[in-house]
Parts: C-alpha cells; sequence; structure tokens
C-alpha cells in the first residue's frame, strides 16, 4: 500500500469557484453589484484571509445594515455547498484505488467546513479518510497532520506521497519529511530556491496518476 495525501482547496476541488458562485449569490441577494465580484475574490485570497475579514471588508463597503456574522456564515455556506470534483479527479482517485494505494485528504481549515465541502463535493465516498488541522491541532506544513493522515489508513509516511498547490504548505511539509510531492502549479512558476517538488503538475487528475505509477 502507498499511502497518496492530497490537498482539497484548489487541489481536489476549485474552491475558489466554489466560493465565487456563493459570493455571486450574496451579492445578488442582497441587490449589491455583481460587478463587485472580483474585489470580494482580491479580499479572500482565495481562503487565507479570515473570515472575519473579509466580512468586516464587506460591512464597510456596503453598510446597509450588513451584519459582519451573517456575511460570515453565508459566505462559509456558499463556499461548501458549491464545492465540485471535476469528472477527471473522480476517474483519477479510482484509478488510484483500484491500483492499491490508500488515498486521504489533508486540509487546513475549520473542521465543520472542511467536512462540508468534502461531503458537498461528494469526496467522502472517493477517498479512505481525511484529516483536517483544526481536529488534529497541527497544521500543514507541520508534521503532525501528516502522521494524523497516515494513522487514519493504519498506514506510515514510508513511500507516501504529498499532492498540493501551496508551495508552502503541501511542498514544504512533504521535503521536511522527505518524502515524495507533486505540486499542481495553477499556471504559477516555482519559485522557492531551498525545496522544490518531486514531480510539477498541470491538473490534479495528472498529479494523482503520476503518484499513483499510473503516469510516467
Amino acid at each position: 500500500m502507498t499511502l497518496l495525501m492530497a490537498d482539497l482547496d484548489n487541489t481536489l476541488i476549485d474552491r475558489d469557484a466554489a466560493f465565487r458562485t456563493g459570493a455571486v449569490e450574496f451579492l445578488l441577494g442582497h441587490d449589491l453589484p455583481e460587478e463587485d465580484i472580483d474585489w470580494i475574490m482580491q479580499v479572500d485570497a482565495s481562503g487565507y484571509a479570515p473570515r472575519t475579514v473579509v466580512a468586516q471588508a464587506i460591512v464597510e463597503r456596503y453598510g446597509n445594515g450588513l451584519e459582519a456574522e451573517r456575511i460570515i456564515d453565508f459566505l462559509r455556506r456558499g463556499a461548501r455547498e458549491h464545492a465540485r470534483v471535476t469528472a477527471d479527479t473522480v476517474a483519477a482517485l479510482a484509478r488510484a484505488r483500484e491500483a492499491g494505494h490508500r488515498l486521504v485528504i489533508v486540509t487546513n481549515g475549520v473542521v465543520a467546513q472542511q467536512t462540508g465541502k468534502i461531503e458537498f463535493s461528494g469526496l467522502h465516498e472517493l477517498v479512505d479518510g481525511w484529516v483536517v488541522s483544526e481536529g488534529v491541532g497541527s497544521r500543514k506544513p507541520e508534521a503532525g497532520i501528516f502522521e494524523a493522515a497516515a494513522a487514519v489508513v493504519g498506514g506510515t509516511l514510508e513511500g507516501a506521497w504529498m499532492i498540493g498547490d501551496r508551495d508552502d504548505a503541501d511542498i514544504l511539509g512533504a521535503h521536511r519529511l522527505g518524502i515524495n510531492s507533486v505540486w499542481l502549479h495553477l499556471d504559477r512558476a516555482w519559485s522557492q530556491p531551498d525545496y522544490a517538488p518531486t514531480h510539477i503538475a498541470d491538473t490534479v487528475a495528472d498529479a494523482i496518476d503520476h503518484a499513483a505509477g499510473l503516469r510516467d
């Protein structure tokens, strides 16, 4: 058995697309300009901006009696409920499992939010398990979250692979542990001089196939 670990947001699912859909619904539902979606996406910073910061920016921009807590709830719900997995990714996950590999999602974030994305997207039926940083008390690139992922399937990190889009979390974590990694480049150039992924992939399906030994 080889353990294949994969990031969730903007790796297995297009988190930004899901958030964008939810944010557009928010704007339209509050009679706000739909064209402001690009501004919200910039403030959101692919989910790395705290929800309180995003909500406060919206309140300051629009006012209109908007409440920060309701905004936070809506944005979280929208990103969660619109999470989707592409057919190519579904097929690649199936191929990897058929080849005897164990698949575990390794994601930073809040348990309720990240688990919701996994369930709404259907990923809970396509992988062998998942770990969320809040739930295990360790965040990528820390070793603890990767060790927790191995424990989910009763395995070890020996020979394991990590797949993800974040150089400072997914790939750095793998580098520190001395395990293989695949970086999903998303039209970016690798810029870290001190470490590098084992492989760079165009799509998550390609990344899974490579880690599973199904593609050169």
